[in-house]
């Protein structure tokens, strides 16, 4: 099928989805809400048609005021200059269109639940396992998302073992999905006397939230461990058995909650991070079993690949994945910059994907 034939097919069917809304009988029934919901997804590409449909319409009307013999030489000038105007803004309009017409991750408009954890270098690593925590939960704030923390394993310095937590809003997990991956700091540590620049390491994965409708859990594929729950230094956070661990028995996956009071709250939340887990396991082999659309995109969501490193001497982030290197690490640091990463990557993705349909 054609550009044209796949825009054409576009508006045909916006116009049957809003005929079919305007004369439902049921509102707020499950077929009225898929409807609307396809309706509100196919706006943006509409507007998208009509702006590129609008400029061809119009530089074919300049066209034909350039080659009238009759006409004002004035308005010719005039129609000409025009004409190069939309002649330069029209690769872009087509650009934005095919973008908007890619087939879509059913998984961008979910919430997330990220996971940190220190990877190699000792202390160090967990001390930056917390930067990049917080580095996440600062960017949460500044785009007005949710950040629930489910799970913080403090060490006695203020690093961090590993930490989890739901991020919540529109277009979560498309905004941060290109984060999963190992994270990479160089600088001299704290407790470094020598002042020599120490590599350390730690892997953040982000996973869409996933739905019961999504991933089947049954009573009995689980283990529910309880304990109390501990602080820094093995400090007693609460004196009842309040944390929960889950062992998924089939698949041998584990989580743990810890930071609510309630038993029944950490389990709830555990449950979540499960529901994810095995979601994104589910995601993955479908993905894997599309092998070559998957090597065209940004990064191949491997926890194990190194997509990142902060180098504080230089005051630099680089990521490897599109050799972006930025000299604002205080700045990505409290989730100001990081923007101009996740921007980088959305692009270089959609432009992976569009060579692939050619």
């Amino acid at each position: 099928m054609s550009l044209h034939e796949k825009l054409d097919s576009v508006l045909i069917r916006y116009q049957e989805l809003s005929d079919l809304v305007a004369t439902h009988a049921e509102p707020g029934s499950d077929d009225y809400t898929r409807m609307l919901k396809e309706y509100a997804d196919l706006t943006p590409i509409v507007e998208g048609v009509t702006a590129l449909r609008d400029a061809q319409s119009e530089m074919a009307d300049l066209a034909g005021i350039i080659v009238d013999p009759q006409g004002d030489t004035e308005m010719r000038t005039l129609a000409e200059e025009e004409f190069r105007d939309l002649k330069a803004r029209l690769p872009a309009l087509e650009q934005e269109v095919q973008v908007l017409l890619l087939p879509r991750d059913e998984a961008d408009e979910r919430n997330a639940i990220l996971e940190v954890r220190a990877g190699t270098g000792g202390e160090e690593a967990a001390l930056f396992a917390a930067e990049l925590f917080r580095m996440y939960q600062r960017f949460a704030d500044l785009h007005r998302w949710r950040f629930e923390i489910i799970d913080y394993g403090e060490t006695d310095i203020g690093g961090c073992k590993e930490a989890s937590a739901v991020i919540s809003g529109r277009g979560v997990f498309a905004r941060l999905k290109f984060e999963s991956g190992v994270h990479r700091v160089q600088r001299v540590p704290a407790t470094e006397s020598g002042g020599r620049i120490h590599t350390s390491a730690a892997t953040v994965a982000v996973l869409p939230e996933a739905e019961e409708v999504d991933i089947e859990i049954e009573d009995k594929d689980l283990r529910v461990d309880t304990y109390r729950s501990q602080g820094a230094g093995g400090q007693h956070v609460n004196t009842t058995d309040s944390a929960v661990r889950i062992t998924h028995l089939p698949s041998g996956v584990v989580v743990q909650c810890q930071d609510e009071k309630s038993q029944h709250k950490n389990r709830a939340k555990a449950m979540k991070v499960l529901r994810a887990r095995l979601y994104d396991h589910k995601r993955q082999e479908q993905e894997d079993a599309q092998a070559e659309s998957r090597r065209s995109q940004v990064g191949s969501g491997d926890r194990s690949e190194r997509i990142r490193t902060y180098n504080f001497p230089q005051g630099r982030v680089t990521d490897h994945r599109i050799q972006l290197t930025l000299y604002k690490l205080e700045k990505v640091l409290i989730g100001e910059a990081l923007d101009e990463f996740i921007d980088a990557l959305t692009a270089e993705d959609q432009a992976a994907r569009l060579a692939a349909l050619h």
